[in-house]
């Protein structure tokens, strides 16, 4: 029996240990942080861009053009039957913009305002309403008003209808927030670079259950995404088998970069203060006008969603760390370098 020892208890105790992790030397990282200036071009572009965003447009007789705005009405039918978000009233569409389905603008081009016009169309194979995907459609359309696009000046007067004093300050404001775009891509390319060499630097078998924990949440995300595009892995030209290799080699690596990271910040005393957290709070809650209340509440009652906000605080001050002690070199590049994708 147990007394003597001869059979195995009736259970077994499993604990997962994480393996003691011995922490790389730091100053031996070596980081390129890539910076692109802001040319003026790149201001006067986006200027353009939102003089041409806040046209005016005045109504005209006659048939709309590339360009125009139509305003329409429509009732969308499969087979005769009407269906779901296939309708609208008082639609503005700019032709040419592309903003419906191919197709739909380029039937309408021509039109007057009073007139109704039938549209065929096929919906794209990957079109995010998976039940309308691939199948072909009928619009009876009728077009309230054309309107044909005034000029922009850029001036002074421009930006007061913008609520901004002159033009000056609008270009002004311009290029903080491409600035701001510029360092957020600096940063994030320097971050990957940092977590690339972390990864490198310790090489661990991380526990399997948190490997799975984390795999199937990655998992379910991917599966989920095809589903809503109607797509297959063959669509993404891979197999399922391939997919999860990939998945469960990216879960491993998040794993153990998520130890790596919580042990630094173990032994360097990194924390995120509480009020750090109460302005990540508050930013959320600015993010839903009217409903702050509600927002707070649900961080203050909700111990895992504060914990998913404090997470990416808590790594951006380890990665601030490592900056410090890393050797970083700064390279002055063009725009188009520090926005492209990293294979």
């Amino acid at each position: 029996g147990v007394i003597d020892g001869r059979t195995d208890l009736a259970y077994t105790v499993e604990m997962e240990i994480v393996p003691p992790i011995t922490l790389a030397d730091f100053k031996t990282i070596k980081i390129e942080r890539l910076n692109a200036p802001v040319e003026d071009s790149e201001v006067d572009q986006a200027v353009q861009t939102i003089a041409d965003q806040n046209k005016p447009f005045a109504a005209k007789d006659g048939g709309a053009e590339n360009g125009d705005r139509i305003t329409v009405s429509f009732v969308g039918t499969m087979d005769g039957v009407p269906f779901e978000g296939g309708s609208g009233d008082d639609v503005p569409i700019v032709l040419g913009s592309g903003q419906f389905i191919p197709g739909f603008e380029e039937q309408l081009i021509g039109a007057k305002a009073g007139e109704s016009r039938t549209v065929n169309v096929k919906f794209p194979e990957n079109y995010q309403a998976a039940a309308v995907a691939g199948k072909d459609a009928s619009f009876a359309v009728t077009v309230k008003s054309v309107e044909a696009p005034g000029a922009v000046t850029l001036d002074d007067d421009f930006a007061k209808t913008l609520g901004l004093e002159s033009l000056a300050k609008l270009k002004e404001m311009v290029r903080e927030r491409i600035e701001r775009e510029h360092a957020s891509a600096s940063r994030q390319k320097v971050k990957r670079t940092l977590l690339d060499q972390l990864d490198g630097k310790h090489k661990f078998d991380p526990p399997p259950t948190l490997v799975e924990q984390e795999f199937e949440s990655v998992w379910s995300t991917v599966e989920n995404d095809l589903k809503q595009q109607g797509r297959t892995f063959a669509d993404e030209g891979t197999t399922e088998e391939k997919a999860r290799e990939e998945y469960r080699a990216i879960a491993e690596r998040r794993v153990r970069l998520g130890l790596v990271i919580a042990e630094i910040g173990e032994k360097n005393d990194i924390k995120v203060s509480e009020d750090q957290l109460t302005q990540a709070v508050l930013a959320q809650a600015r993010m839903m006008p009217g409903q702050e209340q509600k927002v707070w509440e649900y961080y203050r009652s909700n111990p895992g969603a504060l914990a998913a906000l404090r997470a990416p605080i808590f790594e951006d001050k380890v990665v601030d760390f490592l900056l410090e002690l890393a050797e970083v070199t700064d390279k002055q590049v063009s725009r188009e370098e520090l926005f492209k994708e990293d294979e």
